[in-house]
């Protein structure tokens, strides 16, 4: 892969601090919400924070294609080398209740992989970034996950465990699965995992963010997460400390082989 273009990482995060500060604007508004599915809110602002990222992204580099929870999938993209993946409101429903656990997310794509990642969080103050082979920050201050070798313990962004997982901790557990999995970037978690079939535009950027901080990232069975795919889905994501990750994929796998 190549490095990115001089300027290219700053442009795109103020592309991401732009969306943030409108959907901050739009909070308080009198706007329209429904579901897309039961339990899959959706909301005005997530549609216009939508428009305004594909007229700036695209305008930045053409030659990428699109993918975002907001637009309608073109098979087109898996033509191209390079593409934006992005969930213009991750969190959606701690948007709608006024908490702060939402965030833009934005990654770019690069023959499968994510080269770029940012995460603007706005009402927590925060934004993350990570480049390919570069490290990853919070408000430019470089981050990396917490060294762990004993699963019991483990921290886990939850609302609260199942039996099963008695031996874990619950720690505060944002709304957006991005915010989570930057969590064990921080070393403010040790552990996130999902069992389910996902979209890539939620975790394309926290995936690379997590990466460059040392984390450990795969899908709920062990193996290597790749974007810009058909479906653009995996089965579930886990994103641990290096010394825990196998004795997780060991956790999982039995939910994991009932659930897919």
């Amino acid at each position: 892969m190549a490095e990115l273009a001089p300027g290219l990482a700053d442009a795109i995060a103020a592309i991401a601090a732009e969306a943030g500060a409108l959907a901050t604007a739009r909070w308080d508004s009198d706007f329209e919400r429904w579901e897309k599915a039961p339990g899959n809110p959706v909301c005005a602002i997530d549609l216009e924070l939508d428009a305004l990222l594909r007229t700036r992204l695209e305008a930045l580099l053409p030659e990428a294609g699109w993918l975002s929870e907001e637009t309608i999938d073109a098979p087109e993209r898996l033509a191209r080398r390079k593409l934006w993946v992005v969930d213009p409101i991750d969190g959606t429903r701690d948007y709608l209740r006024r908490r702060p656990g939402w965030a833009v997310s934005i990654a770019l794509v690069e023959d499968g992989q994510p080269v770029f990642g940012v995460l603007d969080a706005p009402a927590r103050g925060e934004v993350w970034r990570a480049e390919a082979g570069k490290g990853a920050t919070r408000n430019g201050v470089p981050i990396g996950v917490k060294p762990r070798a004993v699963f019991a313990g483990a921290r886990v962004p939850s609302d609260g465990l199942p039996r099963a997982d008695s031996d874990l901790v619950a720690v505060f557990k944002p709304n957006s699965i991005a915010l989570r999995i930057a969590m064990v970037a921080a070393g403010e978690a040790d552990l996130v995992a999902t069992v389910r079939w996902g979209f890539e535009w939620d975790v394309a950027a926290a995936v690379l963010i997590a990466r460059e901080a040392g984390a450990v990232t795969s899908d709920a069975f062990g193996q290597k997460l790749h974007f810009n795919t058909p479906s653009a889905q995996a089965f579930g994501v886990l994103v641990t400390a290096p010394g825990i990750h196998d004795a997780a994929v060991e956790r999982l796998r039995e939910r994991a082989l009932a659930l897919r």
